[in-house]
């Protein structure tokens, strides 16, 4: 189940408000755990078991690192909380990279091994990471034990976020899980933010990603220069406005339900650096990364070398996080080695060259990245990369491409523009300065157009994919 989809819009999200407000407070974790198994039991019922397990071993990971915290015992604790990471990394390691270290296993020696072949668990990547986040919090000293087994487990599972993220880290959640206030203006809030991720992803990605689907499939020979080109750029767009998209359902749906979740995206593609559009582009992960690996290993405190250590695990393991395919390790190697050179060297030219060649700069390289991203066939990969740069495929331009370009035009500067902030500035300074009942009206409003758009359009479509769904 997706959010983007008439069957979450029409009937588990209002049967979820409607139980959640109806009944006491005191059940309200427990609504929100139960309707948040369901939803994961939705698309594979057997994982639930995997879920569970994963929970009953931090909650007790918790209680076992609070207690040895307490009592002075801090091997204990070290002890607990490597437990909880070794959990937590086997099960991911098992179910989501079995089969590529397999294959790897296969390539060196030469030894046929059958393959798993397990279907990903949905949100694996991201609710492994909150949990380890937990008993890492709780031996920090940042976070005080979770008791109640059904508000940690409705932490876990929490549907709003737990198919694609944002990544909460338990510390920034603890207090609302206990204490949070629901109230009238952050529901209308997050109605709001809901229907402008449902707007992102319907009426913009889905579109960008027709395009993108169509010259995908037209077949790398085929492809003239600037079809690839064209094609990365429906990608580049589709990405955005699919990924932040469900990032603003998500953040809308946990102010439904009293929650202020971090923000995730921060308009990337106004980036002037690459190391800039790493603090706008999945900006949860990248914090997870930085407090529970980058820091811990030393970060930039014990010299240049060490510094660029620390950089390429991090960027091995994100692009490993993203996907068993050797595509993302080399996507997470490519920014690694873009991030270093940047760091160390291209920094200080960067900052004085005019501020429109470092944003042509930074979205060339964007756009490189992405060409990576989308091909988990590296023969594909490396044929369409060709065609970008004039080597193969069917020339420089046809009537195909002059075709896909006139048909979709509109629609990609629609796009373009809307992944700047832009809008929203000229929005906030000339029309709404402050909050005032004509921002209430046009909020309500926006409101109303937005759902009757996407259920039309949703209505009239078959084409809904979600990028991020098992990542």
């Amino acid at each position: 189940m997706v959010f983007s989809s008439l069957l979450f819009l029409f009937r588990f999200l209002p049967a979820v408000l409607l139980a959640y407000y109806i009944l006491p407070k005191c059940c309200r974790n427990l609504v929100l755990f139960l309707s948040s198994l369901f939803f994961y039991a939705w698309g594979e019922p057997v994982y639930i078991v995997l879920i569970l397990f994963s929970t009953i071993v931090d909650y007790c990971m918790g209680q076992i690192v609070g207690h040895c915290r307490e009592t002075g015992q801090e091997n204990g604790a070290k002890a607990a909380v490597l437990t909880s990471a070794a959990v937590n990394l086997a099960l991911l390691g098992f179910f989501k990279y079995g089969d590529f270290f397999l294959q790897i296993f296969h390539r060196l020696t030469g030894l046929a091994v059958p393959e798993l072949n397990l279907a990903l668990p949905i949100g694996i990547s991201f609710y492994t990471f909150q949990t380890m986040s937990y008993t890492i919090d709780v031996y920090r000293g940042d976070a005080k034990v979770q008791k109640n087994l059904i508000t940690f487990g409705a932490y876990v599972s929490l549907f709003p976020q737990l198919i694609a993220g944002p990544i909460i880290r338990f510390k920034d959640v603890a207090e609302q899980l206990d204490s949070r206030k629901e109230n009238d203006s952050l529901f209308c809030q997050g109605m709001i933010r809901f229907m402008a991720g449902l707007g992102k992803k319907v009426l913009i990605a889905n579109q960008v990603g027709v395009l993108w689907k169509e010259i995908s499939a037209m077949g790398i020979n085929n492809l003239t220069t600037a079809t690839a080109w064209l094609g990365i750029l429906a990608f580049t767009l589709q990405i955005y406005f699919d990924f932040s998209g469900y990032s603003d359902m998500a953040i809308g749906l946990g102010a439904m339900f009293g929650f202020s979740f971090p923000e995730n995206f921060n308009y990337p593609y106004e980036s002037k650096s690459i190391t800039e559009f790493w603090r706008r582009w999945h900006i949860s992960l990248g914090t997870w990364f930085r407090e529970y690996v980058y820091i811990p290993l030393g970060g930039n405190r014990k010299g240049r070398g060490r510094q660029i250590i620390n950089l390429s695990i991090v960027w091995l393991l994100t692009g490993l996080w993203h996907g068993a395919y050797m595509n993302f390790v080399l996507w997470g190697i490519y920014y690694g080695v873009l991030l270093i050179i940047e760091k160390m060297l291209w920094e200080p030219v960067l900052k004085k060259i005019p501020s429109a060649l470092q944003h042509a700069y930074t979205m060339l390289f964007v756009m490189f990245g992405w060409a990576l991203f989308s091909w988990q066939d590296m023969a594909d990969s490396a044929g369409y990369f060709k065609t970008m740069f004039f080597c193969g495929g069917a020339g420089v331009v046809d009537q195909q491409t002059m075709y896909l370009l006139s048909s979709n035009v509109l629609l990609l500067l629609a796009a373009i523009i809307g992944s700047l902030s832009v809008l929203k500035r000229i929005a906030e300074k000339h029309f709404f300065p402050e909050e005032t009942v004509r921002r209430d009206v046009a909020g309500i409003f926006f409101i109303v157009v937005m759902f009757i758009a996407c259920v039309a359009m949703l209505v009239n479509s078959s084409y809904n994919p979600f990028l991020y769904f098992r990542f």
